[in-house]
């Protein structure tokens, strides 16, 4: 049985920016506090927390995959969609946030809709589950824990049927460098379907998914100071020319300045 895969981390002393209507956790931030780990109560889900500090910058929030189920303390209970590129955020200062964030294909069994119906959006979550998510503002309070979401979000998952076996499968296989042809077969479905059943668990195709796991990669190898050259190979980029043009188109900014922040 496959795990399910974890949501890159934004490990170290990188804070975390959130934009106005709502946001995750960005690759890289800086002006906030943040803090994350493990959810436990959901396989490869994480808990974070952040706070802004006043005059904290825009920040770059990269495509992941995910799915976050927010508590804001200006705008309340919050469901961040799956983006396909980067977005600039800007947080109030002072807000507080906390969230859990569910890995690829967990979403939709939370909150109880396609993943391709929440893509680039931020929404309120009695949007998605009317008098239900107002009553669990009241049962939560005015400052809840991200624990307490996960919580939240474990029992509507459970209540959902769980996790549709095809998610950590495809997505445990394309963040190894799988094709999506390879994929399809493995999973026993054509292209086609994997394509459809992509968009309902994840918020976009096989193709795209793939494309944004493999920045993660490149990313992680990176950061542990492997040189570009050696990345692009690892990842599965043609060449460091094809790293920096994928990276610049989901991002908006080529490698190095990514990496600097």
């Amino acid at each position: 049985m496959s795990r399910l895969l974890r949501c890159p981390s934004s490990s170290g002393s990188r804070a975390a920016a959130v934009s106005r209507r709502g946001g995750r956790p960005a690759a890289w931030q800086a002006g906030t506090v943040y803090r994350e780990r493990p959810a436990g109560v959901i396989d490869g889900a994480v808990l974070w927390a952040s706070e802004s500090r006043p005059d904290a910058p825009p920040t770059r929030v990269l495509p992941d995959g995910c799915l976050d189920l927010l508590w804001s303390s200006r705008a309340g209970l919050l469901v961040a969609g799956p983006d396909r590129t980067a977005q600039l955020s800007v947080s109030t200062p002072g807000e507080r946030w906390r969230g859990v964030r569910l890995p690829p294909g967990v979403g939709p069994a939370v909150f109880g809709v396609p993943a391709d119906e929440l893509r680039d959006r931020r929404v309120p979550l009695d949007a998605l589950w009317g008098r239900a998510a107002v009553r669990l503002a009241e049962q939560l309070g005015a400052s809840p824990t991200a624990a307490a979401l996960a919580a939240v979000a474990a029992v509507r998952l459970a209540r959902g049927g769980g996790v549709d076996p095809l998610g950590p499968r495809a997505a445990e296989m394309l963040a190894a460098g799988a094709t999506v042809t390879a994929t399809a077969a493995e999973v026993g479905l054509g292209p086609r379907a994997l394509h459809r059943r992509s968009q309902a668990l994840f918020g976009y195709g096989p193709k795209t998914l793939a494309r944004i796991l493999r920045l993660h990669r490149a990313l992680a190898l990176a950061r542990r100071g492997v040189g570009l050259a050696e990345v692009a190979a690892r990842a599965g980029y043609a060449d460091q020319a094809h790293l920096t043009r994928d990276v610049r188109d989901l991002a908006g900014v080529p490698p190095t300045t990514l990496l600097a922040r």
